[in-house]
């Protein structure tokens, strides 16, 4: 592929390389490959279903060792909260109060989004605040009529001259009401971190932000420091990160050439949160805890959650001690052929890890190198909640080009849905990933593992979107917890459906898992 002088130093500014881009084109030229869906991860064969015996045992495992652990809390945090408030922002454009009541209004749309929105309104744990604004800009006999109070609510709520909530990251915006006293996300994940990641009375979290918010998220942090640190009897300590822009990627036009904007310059556009792998790659711990900033529960469910993060965390030890051990005896050569053996029955059974067809056929030496290349990977433990309709990924087995058969978390948009076995295979799914992730990214010898060398770079996505009312096509790079950690070593644990509690819309925050008990 040529390019111009211009558009080199284009992209060398940006912190791409020029076979970076190339990679990128030709992704869009050729297509990102459709995955191969071999089965369902079920309980039966790739989810580890614990009773209440082993449960206990992996969280009195990671109690007993976590003070001589380095422990980490990682949180995804740049989402903004605007797609929360798409049927709000669409209200606002739509809804004139001066030409049709909001009931005839709501009659003509049958929009049930809507109706369940003003008539729970009262719930909203951010209502008294927005309400105070409310009878600041407008009058009493403005507000004595009911539908233009509802209106004005929804206006100020949103306006880009008042509250703007539409504009925060969700991590900013208040999840909870506690009789008066409001938490946002952000605050309770402080919560959380004392709950099961604390070590020597101290926590440590990381919050992946964009760089216009940090200031916001550094600000809410100082204000709240003191009083969480008192209640939780925790000293916190806070990073923060920003998407780093050389995992930009180039927009192209439907044919793909590289795409210009009415200024002259290229198009970079965010990689998507895959590209947070190389934030998470920077990140040096022995256990990382990973959890989307907009999943959070109530204070009152804390030590359900805790015992829950504590057992996924008990199982990442107790296999990451036998791998370590197996990946030692191979390192040095001291494995014996009965270790060897009892090896595989570990990687397929513990790992539902299929061998290379031809492995029985291997040298013995080939076999202590495939099989150390194997178990000497990062390694991840997902919790697993059951399928009860939420849109997102699920665990599979996939088969890659080359014939390996490994488990994976795959979106819809992966599958090529058209194709009937394949259909099937993704409706047979019966589990949903919450991302509920444990993370173990040191080797036996105690050295971080390089992650960007195990993400499998053709499980990207390909988005049609606009620029100027342009068609353009857009390039996410591979997910973090998909084909980001395609290369780990992998193991699904199915946790219960309660801790898995995330706000999509802003009507999540009206069910009665995000209506707060007073403290």
């Amino acid at each position: 592929m040529k390019f111009t002088e211009a558009e080199i130093s284009e992209i060398k500014a940006h912190g791409l390389t020029l076979e970076q881009v190339e990679e990128q084109v030709s992704l869009f030229t050729h297509g990102v490959p459709k995955v191969q869906l071999v089965a369902p991860a079920t309980v039966k064969d790739g989810v580890l279903k614990l009773n209440k015996e082993k449960r206990e045992r992996y969280i009195h495992l990671y109690q007993d060792h976590k003070e001589e652990l380095d422990v980490l809390k990682f949180t995804p945090a740049s989402g903004a909260a605007s797609r929360m408030f798409k049927n709000v922002y669409q209200f606002l454009a739509d809804y004139d109060p001066e030409k049709e009541t909001l009931s005839a209004y709501l009659k003509k749309k049958d929009d049930k989004f809507l109706d369940r929105f003003f008539k729970k309104q009262k719930k909203f744990p951010f209502y008294d605040v927005v309400m105070q604004r409310v009878n600041e800009l407008y009058t009493e006999e403005q507000l004595e009529d009911k539908d233009f109070k509802k209106y004005a609510f929804v206006k100020t709520m949103m306006a880009q001259d008042e509250l703007d909530y539409g504009s925060d990251p969700k991590g900013l915006l208040i999840f909870h009401n506690y009789d008066g006293k409001l938490s946002t996300a952000f605050e309770e994940h402080l919560y959380e971190a004392s709950a099961y990641a604390r070590q020597a009375k101290t926590a440590k979290l990381h919050f992946t932000v964009s760089p216009e918010h940090k200031e916001g998220f550094a600000r809410l942090f100082d204000n709240i420091n003191p009083s969480v640190s008192a209640d939780t009897d925790t000293t916190y300590r806070v990073s923060y990160s920003f998407q780093k822009p050389e995992t930009d990627t180039v927009a192209v036009t439907q044919d793909n050439k590289l795409y210009r904007k009415p200024t002259g310059e290229l198009l970079f556009r965010p990689g998507g949160h895959g590209a947070l792998i190389n934030n998470l790659n920077d990140m040096d711990a022995d256990v990382i805890f990973i959890k989307n900033i907009d999943n959070v529960l109530t204070r009152d469910k804390l030590s359900m959650l805790a015992k829950n993060k504590k057992m996924l965390a008990g199982v990442l030890l107790e296999l990451q001690e036998q791998m370590f051990e197996y990946a030692e005896l191979l390192d040095k050569d001291k494995i014996t052929e009965e270790q060897l053996e009892k090896l595989t029955i570990f990687l397929t059974q513990g790992f539902s890890i299929r061998l290379r067809e031809d492995y029985d056929d291997l040298s013995l030496a080939d076999k202590k190198t495939y099989l150390f290349n194997l178990i000497n990977r990062p390694i991840r433990i997902c919790g697993m909640v059951k399928n009860e309709g939420e849109p997102g990924g699920g665990p599979f087995f996939v088969k890659d080009k080359n014939g390996k058969v490994s488990l994976q978390i795959i979106e819809s948009a992966q599958v090529d849905l058209n194709d009937p076995k394949q259909y099937k295979i993704f409706k047979q799914s019966t589990h949903f990933n919450p991302v509920d992730v444990v993370a173990g990214v040191r080797d036996f010898k105690g050295d971080k593992f390089d992650l960007k060398q195990y993400v499998d770079p053709e499980l990207a996505f390909i988005a049609s979107k606009t620029d100027n009312g342009t068609p353009i096509k857009a390039l996410e790079l591979p997910g973090l917890w998909n084909g980001a950690m395609a290369k780990w070593n992998t193991i699904f644990v199915e946790v219960p459906v309660k801790t898995f509690n995330p706000v999509k819309t802003v009507n999540d925050l009206l069910k009665p898992s995000h209506q707060a008990k007073s403290e």
